[in-house]
Formats: C-alpha cells, sequence, structure tokens
C-alpha cells in the first residue's frame, strides 16, 4: 500500500511539471501551481552576416525588443529579425521573461565584401530622371514602403524558402551599382536571369500586400508578405497574376519573369525585407 501511495503521489508531482512547462494551442503558457510562469532558455546565434535573417526562440510569454522595435512572439516562442547591409560589431536584443529581468543577448556581425556592379545600356531616365518623373518615383517607392511596414502573426518566415525561378544569379544583394556610369545604391536583392514569361512562385507563403504592373524604376512590382515584418518583393514583373489581399502558398505562381522599369533584359529581381531594414535572400535559402 505504501508503495502505491508513493507511486501515485510520484506521478501526480510529474504531471504538475509537464502542466507548468506546456504551451497549448491558444499561445499562452499554462502556469505552475505557485502561479509562476516557467523560464525558457533563449536560442540566438552567436554571429550573424550582414543581410542576414535571424530566426530565435524563447519563452511564447516574453517581450523582445531589438533596434527600437518590440517584436512579435509566436506561441511557440519564436521572432525574428534582420540585420542591414552596413550593420558592424555586436547588435543587441534584449528580452525579459515574465520571471527574469531584462538580459541582454549579443550577436556579432560577420562583415561582408561588396563587389562594385557596372550596368550600361540603361534607359537614361531612369538613371537621372527629370523633376516630374522623380517625384513620380518617389510617390511610387512610398507605397512600397508603406506595405513593408505590415506585422502580422503569420509564420510564412519561419518556412524553409524556395526558389521563386531557378536560373543564373546575374546580381547579388548588396553590390555598389554603378548605371551607365553614374554610381547608385546598393543592389537591394538578388537578380535571377531567366527568359521572359517565366512563371515566377511564392518563396514561402504570405499574404500580397502590393500588385501594381506599372512602377517607373521597378515595373510590375509585387510584395508578399510572410509575417512578423519580414516581405519578398518581386520586380520588372511582365504579368501579375494575383492582387492585394490574396493568400498564397509556398509554390503558387504569382507572376511572370519581363525586363519592365529600370531593366536591360528579362530577369527576376528578388529581394527581401524585415520592415525596412533590407536582408539578403540568398543568405535565407541557404538557413539550416
Amino acid at each position: 500500500m505504501r508503495l502505491r501511495l508513493i507511486a501515485l503521489l510520484s506521478c501526480l508531482a510529474l504531471a504538475g511539471i509537464a502542466a507548468a512547462q506546456s504551451v497549448p494551442a491558444g499561445g499562452k503558457p499554462m502556469v505552475g501551481g505557485d502561479g509562476a510562469i516557467p523560464v525558457r532558455a533563449t536560442r540566438l546565434p552567436a554571429s550573424a552576416s550582414q543581410g542576414a535573417m535571424v530566426i530565435g526562440n524563447t519563452q511564447p510569454a516574453a517581450i523582445v525588443e531589438y533596434a527600437g522595435r518590440t517584436l512579435r512572439v509566436t506561441p511557440y516562442g519564436s521572432f525574428v529579425f534582420g540585420i542591414g547591409r552596413d550593420a558592424s560589431g555586436d547588435v543587441l536584443v534584449r528580452i525579459r521573461q515574465p520571471a527574469t529581468d531584462w538580459i541582454e543577448h549579443r550577436i556579432v556581425v560577420t562583415p561582408r565584401d561588396w563587389p562594385i556592379e557596372r550596368i550600361n545600356g540603361v534607359p537614361p531616365a531612369t538613371v537621372n530622371p527629370p523633376k516630374a518623373i522623380a517625384e513620380r518615383i518617389e510617390r511610387e517607392q512610398a507605397r512600397v514602403v508603406a506595405a513593408r511596414e505590415r506585422d502580422d502573426e503569420r509564420t510564412g518566415f519561419a518556412q524553409h524558402f524556395t526558389w521563386p525561378v531557378e536560373g543564373r544569379i546575374s546580381g547579388r544583394f548588396g553590390n555598389q551599382r554603378v548605371y551607365n556610369g553614374t554610381p547608385k545604391a546598393a543592389h537591394s536583392g538578388m537578380d535571377i536571369a531567366v527568359p521572359k514569361g517565366t512563371p515566377v512562385k511564392a518563396p514561402a507563403d504570405g499574404v500580397v500586400t502590393f500588385a501594381d504592373p506599372d512602377l517607373y524604376l521597378t515595373g510590375g512590382t509585387v510584395v508578399l508578405d510572410h509575417g512578423h515584418g519580414i516581405s519578398s518583393n518581386f520586380l520588372h514583373l511582365s504579368r501579375i497574376d494575383v492582387k492585394v489581399g490574396d493568400a498564397v502558398k509556398q509554390g503558387d505562381v504569382i507572376a511572370a519573369v519581363g525586363a519592365t522599369g529600370r531593366a536591360t533584359g528579362p530577369h527576376l529581381h528578388w529581394g527581401m525585407n524585415w520592415f525596412d531594414t533590407r536582408i539578403d535572400p540568398l543568405l535565407v535559402l541557404e538557413r539550416k
């Protein structure tokens, strides 16, 4: 009888521990008998490259801060942020779990070399546009920037991304660009050279937040939001097959490759952002 009682008490104790450490489907951590939410070890890389997308994990009820933003945390404790092209030294992530004070996590930023890409034969009006065109470009880009500010609970960012098209990389993220001899901003994405009309597929689940067939610089343009501030943009499209508000799954055809806007030939420009921070799609594809 005594052995049975001891066994029963042990089972009840183990059940109490399991309940205190579990996270139900609704996303709110269950608490133990004393009302305390258990501490969970935070997982973050010790280092990350310039242009990287970083996914961390912590207690789902934690508050996570990075680069002046409070990050959304999934019911499973995942969160995401981007490291800019020109970041250097260490970046700081601050996390406060319900049972802890603020804890600072430092990530060493690994520098990269940024070669110069010289592109000739671009229409001169797209390199040094007149005042009226410059104002149009500014208005159009403001609309794209606004679309990138979306922050919802979608978790497409956590999927293993796939190539939207398969082809030769003709332009790399971050490289300094010189158009017709005029230095311009660094390249904001990855160019993939493929024939006009090649179907463009969603690299991960998301919702369409911007779609316009005729922007001056980028031509046919689509922005696909993957959640938590991570978005993809596809430029120079010859055809757009989606509209704003459409939810798409990884692999769905969303557009076709073209050479619209400031382009010298058919290719897909695939850019990625964490809000206003540009990140490298190639690093996202290579994420383990």
